[in-house]
Parts: C-alpha cells; sequence; structure tokens
C-alpha cells in the first residue's frame, strides 16, 4: 500500500523525516519540504521505501553516481553541497547541546579533497553463480556489483578492477565472501585479503602477473604477507612511513592534512606533547619537528612503522614510542604530569578510560580529535567535569556523501 509524505527534516544518519500520527517515519532519499510517494518497508513500521517525488525540493542535485540510490557506501548525493554541509556541521552541534556542552563550533572544513583512499569491495557470488564485486545494498548483505566509484581518489583507480581480478582468481561463494581491503600509498595499492583460502602455486603466479597489470605493490591475507613487489610508503609530514597490512589512515589526504593542520596550532608551542592513539604517527611525526613526542598505541605494528619513519626523517626532536592497551591501561595523572600538552584521536567507541586520567590531571592543553561527535561529547564530559574548559571545536568532513563526520577539540586548565 503506498502513501504520500511530507518530508521536515534530515535525520542523523540521513534520511528523510517525515512526522506522522504515529511517530516519525525515515523516508531515505528524500529533502526536506518534498512531498514524496512511499511503500512499506518489511519489518520495518517507522520506515518507507521511496518511490518517485511528487514536489521537488530546490535543494535537489544530481547524484555523481549511476549507482546511488542502489549502492549502500553513499547516503547524500541527492543533497545541495551547501546545504549538506550545513546539515554535518549541525550533527556536531546538536550532539554538544545533547550532553549539555556549550563551545563555538565552528565553520566545517571540507576535506574531501580528491576523494577516499581507502574502500573496502566486497565479492561473492549471486545467483545463477554470477561473480558479483563491489559495495553492499543499503542495510543489507546483497552486493552491488560496480566498474568505478567516483568518490575514490585517483590513486584508487585501480582499485574496482583489480578488485574483480582478485575474486576472479580466490573465487569466493555465496556462503564464503571475500572483503578486499585497498589503501592507496606512495608506491601503489596494498590491498589486504580477508576471507581468502590460502593461494595455490598456480594461483600465486596468476597473482603476481595480476599484481604487475593493476599496479599492486603488496598483497596480504589477514595480514599475512601473499606478494610484495615494493614496500608500501606514505608520506606523513616529512617523514616516509612504510605502512603495515591494513593499516589505519584518515579516510583522505586532505582529511588528514586538515586534522594535523588543526592540531599543530591547538599544540601551540609545547614542548613535551604525548600523542594517545597515535597510530603510524599522523600527528606525531608532525609535531615532533618542533616538539618532543611520546606516541602511544594499542597496535604494535602501527608503533614499529612509526618508529622506522622517525629513524628515516633527519631533524626531528626526540620521539619515545610505547605499545600499550589505553583502553585497558591508560596512561595514568601522575604519568602525565610530565606533558605540556596531549593529543587523543580514539577509534569510533572514543577514549572514556583515558579521558577520565586526563580530568584528573594538570596538562594545561588537551586536543581531542574524534570521528564520532556522540562519544566525544561523552569524554569531553569528563574532561570539563575534571576542570577543563572547551574552548572551540571544529567539524572536518573527508566522508562525503555519508553521515560521518570528524571533529579536532581544545580544552585548556
Amino acid at each position: 500500500m503506498t502513501e504520500q509524505l511530507k518530508i521536515a527534516r534530515i535525520g542523523h544518519r540521513g534520511d528523510g523525516i517525515a512526522d506522522t500520527n504515529t511517530g516519525p517515519v525515515y523516508v531515505p532519499y528524500a529533502l526536506p519540504g518534498e512531498t514524496v510517494t512511499v511503500e512499506p518497508v518489511g519489518g520495518h513500521p517507522d520506515r518507507r521505501h521511496l518511490l518517485r517525488v511528487e514536489q521537488t525540493s530546490h535543494e535537489r542535485a544530481v547524484p555523481v553516481c549511476k549507482h546511488f540510490g542502489i549502492c549502500g557506501g553513499c547516503a547524500m548525493q541527492h543533497w545541495s553541497l551547501a546545504e549538506y554541509l550545513l546539515w554535518k556541521r549541525n550533527l556536531v552541534v546538536e550532539a554538544l547541546e545533547h550532553a549539555g556542552l556549550i563551545a563555538p563550533v565552528e565553520p566545517i572544513v571540507d576535506a574531501h579533497g580528491k576523494g577516499r583512499r581507502r574502500a573496502v569491495l566486497h565479492a561473492r557470488r549471486g545467483g545463477g553463480d554470477v561473480l558479483e564485486v563491489g559495495f553492499a545494498a543499503q542495510r543489507t548483505h546483497q552486493i552491488v556489483a560496480i566498474d568505478r566509484c567516483p568518490i575514490l581518489a585517483p590513486g584508487l583507480g585501480n582499485a574496482v578492477p583489480a578488485a574483480w581480478a582478485l575474486a576472479d582468481l580466490f573465487k569466493p561463494s555465496s556462503n564464503k565472501p571475500l572483503d578486499i581491503h585497498v589503501t592507496a600509498t606512495d608506491s601503489g595499492l596494498d590491498v589486504d585479503l580477508r576471507g581468502a583460502s590460502v593461494p595455490s602455486s598456480k594461483q600465486t603466479t596468476a597473482l603476481a602477473r595480476l599484481s604487475e597489470q593493476h599496479r599492486l605493490v603488496r598483497v596480504t591475507r589477514n595480514g599475512e604477507l601473499a606478494l610484495q613487489r615494493e614496500q608500501p610508503m606514505l608520506k606523513v609530514g616529512r617523514a616516509l612511513v612504510p605502512l603495515p597490512p591494513g593499516a589505519f589512515l584518515q579516510a583522505t589526504a586532505e582529511g588528514e592534512a586538515a586534522l594535523a593542520r588543526l592540531v599543530i596550532d591547538h599544540v601551540g608551542s609545547a614542548k613535551r606533547v604525548a600523542d594517545l592513539f597515535s597510530g603510524i604517527g599522523t600527528f606525531a611525526l608532525r609535531l615532533a619537528e618542533k616538539a618532543r613526542i611520546t606516541a602511544v598505541d594499542t597496535e604494535a605494528t602501527a608503533i614499529k612503522a612509526l618508529e622506522r619513519g622517525v629513524a628515516m626523517t633527519p631533524g626531528l626532536k626526540a620521539v619515545e614510542t610505547l605499545t600499550r592497551d589505553l583502553f585497558r591501561s591508560p596512561i595514568m595523572a601522575i604519568e602525565l604530569k610530565a606533558f605540556d600538552a596531549v593529543v587523543f584521536d580514539p577509534p569510533r567507541q572514543g577514549a572514556e578510560a583515558q579521558a577520565r586520567e586526563l580530568s584528573l590531571s594538570k596538562v594545561p592543553v588537551v586536543v581531542a580529535v574524534s570521528c564520532d561527535a556522540t562519544t566525544f561529547a561523552r569524554d569531553a564530559r569528563l574532561l570539563i567535569d575534571g576542570g577543563y574548559k572547551l574552548i572551540t571545536v571544529t567539524p572536518v568532513d573527508q566522508f562525503r556523501y555519508s553521515h560521518h563526520v570528524e571533529l579536532v577539540a581544545k580544552f585548556t586548565k
């Protein structure tokens, strides 16, 4: 049964929201002010499937990808960029307000740049034993087969054809799909396969030919080396870092640069800085040009890569490294006495344990980087309750067409 709805606003995940007598109803790909015809979505009484737009918003834009609306990788290509960026900044504003936090929120930094430099493509056998390689459809495990993706950086130009070739070689089934993690490095494409079987000698020979053809510098299986033509390297500040398999990178090169500029500005003239959840040294290696650094991360491989980057880069200040689980064993307040500033950039779940210790410390400046406004607000509340003042928050958008937003905040005590 179809019905017509009037869309009032956009929700936190990018769906249009219509207010009805039974509560809010969510309609993907609909915009505020539009009248739309929809049909029910089985098992989801508060969701509808968009059939057509009866009254179109002047804010509606032409999607940049032919797969938009089927592929679940993007949610917002149908909205004008200006309105989309205002909405994304407001996600941060609302998260802070919900947590009772008051702070200036700066204009959002558009850091899409040349596009995403890492992607995860999925491969499996579909109906009729047809190979499908692409991204998952919205809220399902169905694979939408693609031949290109316009939001990927030029460095990932070979990623989609390479993924098809790898899927054809390793032959995923409907029950055993293959996840293909591809990262654009300065050396070429770095690929980590999840779900691939141990290659036979014939497959290894074919993989070598495939790697030459698609400029794959390394292929690993769940982090274990299958083939390497060259060490994948990445420039971080002035340093050149050898990447470990599956290394975490900011989604775009411009996103990394924008976050780093904000962190460096907020740290200011501090001479002794702790970089917590440091990864391969996104901030530590840049900060080390002017300050002594202690870099801490859970992943030993990331710390090893950071150390090698330091060793190959003359002119940096001293960089001390430490492998430590900051969720279970945060840097304690008494240990933080040695620092003029602390930077922390945790995963999406935030850094509650570490924020509690920071709140008890007397570190003059704390800079928080977050990819989740809700967990940031929780951690920020701990710092504020401990006597810190939230000076400023800057949203950064490096996940264009999605609801994900980064932010950088400065606290002082």
